[in-house]
């Protein structure tokens, strides 16, 4: 067991125990960093000496008692997704492009942890501008799944996923366009939560598809989720899709109690396409919240099926035009040439990888003149319907749930050559994106030594339901405790 096995609650109390102390703990994730993140990957730079200097200066607040007592988030170390900016600390987002940007702010997201004074570790590895579902666009390195160093910890918050599962860091910050913190969240074993769309500030999260993305937490509990997340939500006048809406205590919701819940089952989720152990193992985790009171239905999302053409065709279009920043003037790494629409095309051929140059060609076509009404407006229109089959649904049940992922980690290299088959492990976590409601990954079980993970669905804004009904998932079962050996 590494320290960070234990919950956030728990290290705060040791914290003020004066059984720990917060250099303790950010010795010790370096420590782990150093002895195993050869093997797994997670990090793409580390922020040790400032760190370090941080935590001194925290025990000594600590020891003044100038700390309150109920914040839990105080000291403890995390890692950030390297897609979102900090300041002072190289922000590449797995991309050559951008290895050498030093951004001049820190995103909001960060600014609320600084708030609290938790110690920022390092930035973690990710797919090339978080586009992918396995974490082998990293224009760096390659990350690895803690369970099976042979098998994709998932993407595109693959590092993210890995270094909690692994023990380097307590808690973790991802971001979700399609499935990015909860598909590798299940593949890796641990909880990855991503909120309403606007439940959390976006401002210096850099953009893939803005009408998409959401940052959230990765963590090894629902009650750890909860604890990040009711400190990070929250409206920011500077993100224009930030949502002007209250912010409920999360932590009341865990009571575990379910009783007389409704819960929907949409047959898409358990069809052709999702691994019969996979299909077993939600069955059971439903028997187990049938057993805690709840009851449920199979119900049909009959949209779902055009969620993945719609969501690639939406994501790629405001790709092409988010991405269209990046070329070596301003920022980047500028590659040299003879004029400067030369240096535009010199920069962006060599600075963006296969992935990157894959959607943004596809999003240019989809947005192009001729073609824009036949798929970009088109795409638009079939995902309202895809929301409009969810807020139906909501109508009657209180969650929807089902897998996260089709199957559990697939080998390194096993689909990088088929673009279409990778693009399928996010099917089961597309629709939420275009929804736009609060969704949840908990670990339900294993097939062959690999995790599985459930996925708990909720209205919009509604994410102490899901976190209610996932956190009293898991303390019915043992499945979270469980620990890859490295």
């Amino acid at each position: 067991m590494t320290l960070f096995d234990h919950t956030l609650r728990e290290l705060h109390e040791r914290l003020h125990n004066k059984e720990l102390t917060v250099t303790d703990l950010v010795k010790a994730s370096f420590d782990r960093i150093t002895d195993i993140d050869d093997k797994i990957g997670a990090f793409l730079r580390l922020n040790e000496e400032a760190a370090l200097t941080q935590a001194k200066q925290l025990d000594e607040k600590l020891a003044n008692g100038d700390v309150e007592t109920e914040q839990v988030l105080f000291g403890l170390p995390i890692g950030i997704k390297d897609n979102i900016v900090t300041k002072g600390l190289v922000t590449t987002c797995g991309s050559q492009l951008l290895n050498k940007f030093d951004p001049l702010y820190d995103a909001t997201v960060v600014e609320k942890l600084q708030e609290v004074e938790t110690v920022t570790v390092g930035k973690l590895n990710m797919d090339e501008f978080a586009m992918g579902s396995s974490n082998e666009n990293s224009s760096y390195k390659q990350v690895k799944n803690p369970w099976d160093l042979t098998r994709v910890p998932g993407g595109s918050s693959g590092g993210s996923a890995a270094a909690v599962a692994s023990g380097e860091v307590p808690f973790a910050l991802g971001s979700d366009t399609g499935g990015s913190i909860r598909q590798p969240a299940a593949y890796c074993g641990v909880v990855g939560l991503k909120p309403t769309y606007g439940r959390v500030s976006r401002y210096g999260l850099v953009a893939f598809a803005s009408s998409l993305d959401q940052i959230g937490p990765l963590t090894n509990t629902v009650e750890d989720s909860a604890y990040v997340l009711q400190q990070i939500a929250g409206y920011d006048k500077r993100d224009s899709t930030s949502a002007e809406i209250n912010v409920p205590d999360f932590l009341k919701a865990l009571t575990g109690d379910i009783k007389g819940l409704k819960i929907g089952v949409p047959k898409e989720y358990l069809g052709e396409g999702v691994n019969e152990q996979v299909k077993e193992k939600v069955k059971e985790a439903l028997a187990k919240l049938e057993e805690l009171g709840a009851s449920w239905e199979e119900v049909s999302l009959p949209h779902s099926k055009y969620a993945l053409a719609t969501y690639y065709l939406l994501a790629s279009s405001e790709a092409s035009a988010n991405l269209a920043r990046f070329d070596g003037i301003r920022y980047g790494d500028r590659k040299q040439a003879d004029d400067l629409l030369s240096t535009y095309k010199k920069t962006r051929s060599e600075g963006f990888g296969d992935e990157v140059k894959r959607r943004i060609m596809l999003g240019t076509f989809a947005l192009s003149s001729g073609y824009y009404d036949a798929y970009y407006k088109k795409a638009q229109k079939v995902r309202t319907l895809i929301k409009q089959d969810f807020e139906d649904l909501f109508l009657n049940y209180d969650v929807l749930i089902g897998p996260t992922a089709p199957t559990t980690a697939f080998k390194i290299g096993e689909k990088m050559d088929d673009p279409l088959t990778m693009y399928a492990n996010d099917i089961l976590t597309i629709p939420m994106n275009l929804a736009g409601v609060p969704a949840i990954s908990v670990p339900c079980g294993f097939s062959d030594g690999l995790p599985i993970g459930l996925q708990i669905i909720g209205k919009h804004f509604d994410e102490e339901t899901v976190l209610k009904v996932a956190h009293a998932f898991e303390q019915a079962t043992d499945h979270h405790t469980l620990k890859p050996e490295l």
